[in-house]
């Protein structure tokens, strides 16, 4: 995998801004999933979102398909963003690969993430609920899919669009359910879990459990709307962040902690 495979959108650069935030995409998502945030999160805050191959600008790549390749790789990417304090917000796949990354950064003596904020995930040494959906036929995957919620049905449809959507989902899949939790100390920063009180597959305890992996504050939130509540409760979700955030900045907490 080249050393350039993975990239970050800034769709509203910041350079005046105190702290970043970096997103990291649902599996299946790419970037433009966080395009809308920036001007709710404030002047203080610069929204830097991680595009993995495989989608929208790099979709000509082969996708990742397991964390332990994926991890090194972003964090030689995100490594130069870590220079002033930083977030970061991972949604489902999106919070695991956050999670392994902090873990990656620390072991490397690197700043980590002063608050993580980890959505519509069970806590990293939980089993997944329905692990091996990247097993599934076309047609069960896509039923699956539309479950869930997050992807319009009349793109489900469109037979072009699932010839490009499913090798990637697959890839994707698989990163998150082959993943195989280590033991670590916990993290030091701050972890908010976040999740959709209709969710069918990310129950509250598995939530709550993520207040295993840090030594710092934790915090539970749930949303209106189900695994992808970020559509159905957008404002009061970018409000929790930007409140967080804010608090964070004005504690003068730096990004080594």
């Amino acid at each position: 995998m080249p050393g350039d495979a993975i990239g970050v959108v800034r769709p509203w650069p910041n350079p005046g801004a105190t702290i970043r935030l970096l997103c990291v995409p649902h599996a299946g998502g790419g970037a433009s999933v966080f395009n809308g945030w920036p001007r709710d999160l404030g002047p203080r805050v610069e929204l830097c979102a991680i595009q993995l191959p495989g989608r929208e600008s790099r979709i000509t790549q082969p996708p990742f398909r397991d964390l332990a390749t994926l991890t090194p790789v972003l964090g030689r990417t995100v490594a130069p963003l870590t220079d002033r304090p930083f977030a970061m917000f991972g949604h489902s796949m999106g919070a695991l690969v956050s999670f392994e990354l902090a873990r990656w950064l620390r072991a490397r003596g690197l700043p980590g993430p002063v608050h993580i904020f980890a959505s519509s995930r069970p806590a990293p040494h939980l089993p997944l609920a329905r692990p091996g959906a990247h097993l599934l036929s076309d047609d069960r995957l896509v039923d699956r899919v539309h479950q869930m919620g997050g992807t319009p049905a009349e793109l489900l449809a469109d037979s072009r669009f699932r010839r490009l959507l499913l090798p990637l989902l697959r890839a994707d899949i698989a990163v998150n359910d082959g993943y195989v939790y280590r033991p670590e100390p916990p993290l030091d920063c701050p972890i908010t879990a976040c999740g959709g009180r209709d969710d069918m597959d990310v129950d509250e305890r598995s939530l709550a459990a993520w207040g295993e992996h840090t030594t710092g504050e934790f915090r539970l939130s749930k949303f209106d709307g189900g695994h992808f509540y970020l559509q159905d409760s957008r404002t009061a979700l970018l409000r929790l962040l930007r409140d967080v955030l804010v608090r964070l900045d004005v504690s003068g907490m730096s990004a080594a902690g």
